[in-house]
C-alpha cells in the first residue's frame, strides 16, 4: 500500500492509502473469494519491498501431470520500464502464490539494487 498525501482543509494527511492494481484470472475453474482475497493480500505485500510497482496480474491454472492436478501460479508485476515474471507450481493454489510471491520479493529487491547502482 501507498501513503498518498491529501489536504483537507489547512492540514496535510498522508493516511490515505492505494493498492495496486492485482487481476487474477483463473483458466478452466472458478476461483472462490477466499482464494482471491489471499491472493490480494499476498500480492500487495510486495509493496513493502518496492512502492513503485503498477500493477499485478495473476494467472491461475491446473496442470495435469500423471494422475495428479498440480496448481500452477504466474504473477507479472509491472514497474517503471520493466516486467518482472514469477511462476510456481505446487499442491495447492496456496502454495503456488506463496512461491511465486517469495521468487517475486527477491527479484524486487534485486532489481531495486541495480536502480540504486546507477
Amino acid at each position: 500500500m501507498k501513503a498518498l498525501p491529501y489536504i483537507k482543509g489547512e492540514e496535510l494527511l498522508t493516511n490515505k492509502l492505494i493498492d495496486m492494481r492485482v487481476q487474477t484470472q483463473s483458466v478452466h475453474f472458478v476461483a472462490d473469494r477466499k482464494l482471491l482475497q489471499f491472493i490480494d493480500k499476498k500480492v500487495n505485500k510486495l509493496d513493502n519491498f518496492y512502492d513503485r510497482i503498477i500493477d499485478a496480474d495473476v494467472i491461475l491454472r491446473l496442470e495435469k501431470t500423471g494422475r495428479v492436478q498440480d496448481k500452477v501460479a504466474e504473477i507479472k508485476i509491472q514497474v517503471p520500464g520493466d516486467t518482472i515474471i514469477a511462476k510456481e507450481i505446487s499442491k495447492t493454489f496456496e502454495g503456488s502464490v506463496d512461491g511465486a510471491v517469495g521468487a517475486l520479493r527477491k527479484q524486487l529487491i534485486k532489481h531495486k539494487e541495480k536502480l540504486n547502482h546507477r
